[in-house]
This record gives C-alpha cells, structure tokens and sequence, in this order.
C-alpha cells in the first residue's frame, strides 16, 4: 500500500501542526483518544456492538472502534454530537457556524454522506444531502456512542462506506434512578435535563427530556450578511421500555422526537434565516434465545427526518423504514450470522415525491482462536431502481502475545444516490450508485491502563457523486454527476496511558483525502489533525485539558480558498459536592483562537460553561 505523503518530513516541517506539536506526545502516541472503554477489564470485557450488529467483547473485534460510555460523554463537556466525534481518531468536522448549523462529519476523510449512521439501531439518513442530519441529534439524551472506521456495507448495505457511528441512550436498570442537571455559559447559552430510569419486576424503562437555548453570535461577518446574533432553542425527549417475558425473549420499544430552531445567516442581505429540524425516530424489536447456540433479533425501526428554512422557502421530508431479521449461531470459537432487510426510502421536497427500496440477504462467520481470528462477510442488495448488488469484507488478526495483535482486512462499498440528486432540479436519472474499495492494516496493543493502535488505510471511490457544470439537467447552475474519483488514504496513531498520575490520552492522523480526477485535495480536510487529552485527580476535583490541533484546508475543490491550521486547548473540571451533587466546568477555546471550519463563517471564541447535576446514589 503506498501512503505518499502520508510520512514525508518535508511536510510534516510545513504544516502549522507540525510545528505546534509538542514533544510530550511522542511516548503516548497512538493511544486512542477515547479508549478509555476499550482496554479490557480483567472482570468484564467491555461490549461493542456495531461491526457485527451483535454484541462482542472488544478484544474479539478485528475492526479499527471505539467506544464512548455516558461518563466519557459527560466528562468531555461537549454541546453537540459532532464537537465530541471531532475529539476522536480519524474523525474531523466542519460547520457553517455555530452549533444549530449545518454540520458535516469525516470519517477517515471521506464524504459525510458515507458514514451509516443509526441511533438505538433506527438508521438515520437524509434523502436531500445525504448522511445524517448531525445538528439534530441531541447528545444530552446519548448514552453510549460506538464508532467504527472502515467500510461495513457487507453487514450494513448502501452507506457505510466510511464507517458506522451507532447512538444509543440510555436503558433502565436497577432501583428508580433520577437526575437533573441545569447548565449556563457563553452567548447566554443555558440548558436543563432530565430522566427517570429503572427496572422492576421484568420491566425496564428510561425516559429523558431535554432543553436547550442560546442566543448565539454573528455567524458571519462579511459585509453583506445579516450582523444580528445566531442563535438556537433545542428540545428533545427519548424513551426506552423493555420488557423481559423469560430469560430466553426480550421486547424492547424506543421513541426519540428532537425539535431544533436556529438562525444562520444565508445569502440575503439583512434576512433573519432559520433552519427549522424535527427528527423523529420509533423501533421495535424482539430478542428470541432459542437454545444456548442460536439467538434471532427481530426489529422494525422508522425515522423521520423534516428540515424547512425561512424567509427563503425550502421544505424537505425524509422518511426512512427498516425490517431487519437478524439470526446468530455460536459455537465455541465460532460465530455464523444470517441477516434478512428490508429497506425502504422515501422523499417529498417538492415536486418530488418518490421512494425506493432495497431487499438484502447478509451472512457472516466468524473465528476467534487464541492466535488467529477471521472474519468474513457477504451482503448482497437488491434495489428497486439499480438492481442487485454485492459487498464482501475479510478480516484476519494474528494475537503472536495476549497483549499485541496484528490485523488486515479488505472490503467493498456502495452508497446510491440520494432522491434528490436523481430527481431535483439539479439531479439526473442517470445517476449510478457510488463505489468504494478499502485495504487496511492495523497494529493494536492493550495491557492494563496502556493501549496503542496503528492503522494504514486506503480506500478508493468509482464514481463519486459531485457537484459539477451545467448540463445533462434542468438547472442552469449546476448538475450532479458521477465523474469524479476519490483516494482516502492515511495513517491514525491512537492510545492512552498512565503516567505521573495523569491518564493521557492522544492521536495523530495523517491522511491524503483526494480528488484523483484532478489531483486536489477535497474540501474541508486536512492533510494532519491532532488530538490530545490529559485528566488528574486533585484536591477533590477532576481536572481535564485538552488540545485539538489541525493543519490547514481548503474551502473550495479548486484549492484556492485556504482555511488556516489551528490549535484550540479546552479546558475541563468537575467534582463532588455532596453524595447526590455534581459540580462540572468547561472551557474551550482557552486562547481566544480565531478561525474557520467553513469560509466566511465564524466559530465560537472563549466559551465557559457550568453545570449542577442532581443524581441520587
């Protein structure tokens, strides 16, 4: 595999992270960033669902993951999904302004249309821009985020062609268990949580609620947009009930409505524009155990997504449903999956409204031995519009001590167009689905506190989905097309360690996203983005700092609009007030640092943020 620029000192010595990077990293690198929940435990292996859509205990995935528990969420401080993605290896952001606003998510680089996306497993996508709508998803009702790099359309079909992001909140267990946390900060920002959990009697439930507002800053500060403050107001409410028949079946409800109103400033002078989300997602599933070999899942899960904007009318519904029939056979160091889908997609953005579906048979096997460990997988779709299509994926790990293994791993993707780019005034029928070819190797190592991983990667993408000149549609601004070409290629140094009684925590990508068509790098990304974290216990406080750090970009696929590199260290505290009280601090932006995830728009300055918590032990 040829990573070409990945490594070279010339320009490791030219970029602003280079030149920002400090020396305390070097005997940490590679430990991931948030790994903390992936060292095993002598006592109980964490779980990780996401690669197989079944539970593993971590150290039997072969995949490049990590995880995230409720207190590394809470921990981080983080006003929004995508803000705490950014903190993690191979995953960087870009924003048009301030939290409410239009966000994209790279995984590895790639398009933010490529990473599947599912929330208590009912997938979120939208059939306008494609990928999920991350401005929508409230994480103060996350409980749990599992992220995997790396194609996975042979367990997942069209979409995952970067990787798989699952959020679950939370499931009752245990006594009747309350909290309440109140907030306030910056920009008149301020927020109140809430939720009810517990288990009785086979029963399980939790139910949270959640409100947020701020009133924001000047999103743009050009001459010709609208110099009023852009703010935002958040709702959201989620609930999970279960209910255990017998220790063989399981039946689980979960409901998530979230409501978000924000300004943004568009194209027209002295227009106060706003972005109106509703997100609203409903699943059912079944557990069946049928022996101590065989288990099914049943589910059928359905999503909602409506984004409308004013004063300039726009008005978009996604509609999304899945049946999923998911079977698996253990045997000893052996695991079969056979998984039956049905997809269903749907559109209305006038004048188009249009469906399609897709009917998919998945299998998988799996071998986990004290040495070696495989991994195969085979998926084939069947569109209702592109007809038949088939996905596979090989993973090999070779364990040569308990704490060190070696993995690779190749696989194929796809992603079909979005409605909109087919059917919109933009879009032409002719379209094909997107195609993606991914190589690996991974070095991974984990012995108590310490964990490290390397992973090189390269994936190719056939017929890329741009944006390009007028022509072969109805617009005389522009047309989607399938001529482009892509190279995601890099390397991520991840780990953690305890060392002078700090756990550190840090990663390094190195990465060439590119527009093999032209030869310029893709938009938005840079070439080395950073991370660092570092958390102490003292004088009865948690104290936490971190330092994110990026090399320039791009705005634009011609590559003449530079974004330049920046370093951000944030800062966190928090600690005990009584045995039911929790007194929490964050703030970012320590220095005041000016700069840009998207040209012209401004991001957030020194941002404080204090919040109580109430949780009764």
């Amino acid at each position: 595999m040829s990573i070409s620029l990945v490594l070279t000192r010339r320009r490791l010595r030219r970029s602003a992270l280079a030149l920002a990077w400090p020396s305390a990293i070097v005997p940490i690198l590679g430990v991931s960033v948030a790994q903390a929940a992936d060292v095993p435990s002598a006592a109980l292996p964490p779980m990780f669902v996401t690669a197989a859509r079944a539970p593993q205990p971590l150290p039997e995935v072969l995949a490049d993951v990590t995880v995230l528990d409720r207190a590394a969420i809470e921990q981080s401080g983080a006003v929004g999904v995508a803000d705490l993605l950014a903190r993690q290896p191979g995953i960087e952001i870009s924003r048009n302004g301030g939290p409410g606003t239009n966000t994209s998510v790279f995984i590895r680089g790639a398009e933010t249309r490529f990473t599947a996306v599912y929330l208590d497993g009912v997938r979120l996508d939208s059939q306008s821009t494609g990928g999920a709508v991350w401005e929508s998803i409230p994480l103060s009702l996350i409980e749990r985020i599992e992220i995997l790099r790396g194609p996975a359309a042979a367990v997942y079909g069209s979409d995952a062609m970067a990787g798989v992001i699952a959020l679950f909140t939370r499931r009752g267990e245990g006594a009747l268990q309350p909290s309440i946390r109140v907030g306030a900060g910056t920009y008149a920002t301020r927020g109140i949580d809430a939720a009810l959990s517990g288990a009785s009697g086979g029963w399980d439930y939790a139910l949270s609620l959640a409100h947020q507002r701020s009133d924001g800053f000047n999103a743009r500060t050009v001459a010709t947009a609208n110099p009023d403050r852009d703010g935002y107001e958040s709702d959201s409410a989620s609930m999970r009930l279960g209910y255990d028949a017998s220790a063989q079946h399981r039946l689980e409800l979960t409901a998530l409505s979230s409501r978000l109103d924000s300004q943004y400033d568009g194209f027209l002078p002295g227009a106060d524009d706003r972005n109106r989300h509703k997100l609203e997602t409903v699943g059912l599933g079944w557990r069946a155990r049928w022996n101590d070999a065989l288990t099914s899942r049943f589910s059928v899960t359905d999503a909602r997504q409506r984004y409308e904007t004013e004063p300039s009318p726009y008005l978009t519904i996604t509609h999304l449903r899945n049946l999923t029939a998911h079977n698996e056979w253990r045997q000893g160091a052996q695991r079969a999956t056979l998984v039956l889908e049905r997809r269903e997609d749907a559109l209305q953005n006038a004048p188009i409204d249009r469906s399609r579906a897709q009917n998919a048979v998945a299998a998988g096997w799996g071998y986990l031995g004290a040495v070696h460990s495989v991994q195969l997988n085979l998926r084939h779709d069947d569109d209702s519009e592109f007809g038949g299509k088939a996905t596979g994926s090989v993973a090999y790990g070779y364990a040569w001590t308990p704490s060190w293994r070696a993995t690779v791993a190749a696989g194929t993707a796809f992603r079909v167009p979005t409605l909109y780019q087919r059917f919109s005034v933009y879009g032409q029928p002719t379209l094909v689905p997107e195609t993606a070819r991914n190589v690996e190797l991974g070095l991974k190592y984990a012995q108590g506190s310490d964990a490290f991983s390397a992973v090189l990667y390269r994936n190719r993408v056939r017929n890329l989905i741009s944006f390009g000149a007028p022509g072969g549609c109805a617009s005389s601004f522009g047309c989607y097309t399938n001529t482009a070409r892509a190279q995601y290629e890099g390397l991520t140094l991840s780990g953690q360690t305890r060392w002078a009684g700090v756990d550190w925590r840090a990663s390094l990508d190195l990465q060439n996203p590119r527009d093999e068509t032209t030869g310029k790098r893709l938009a938005r990304r840079a070439r080395e983005h950073a991370f660092v974290g570092a958390d102490l216990q003292w004088a009865g406080w948690r104290w936490g700092a971190e330092w994110q750090l990026s090399a320039m970009r791009y705005d634009d696929a011609a590559n003449k609009v530079a974004l330049g590199g920046y370093g951000l260290l944030n800062l966190t505290a928090s600690r005990p007030l009584t045995r039911d009280w929790t007194l929490s601090a964050r703030l970012d932006n320590l220095a005041d640092k000016s700069y840009q995830l998207a040209n012209t728009y401004a991001t957030p300055g020194r941002s404080l943020w204090l919040a109580l918590q109430w949780a009764p032990r």
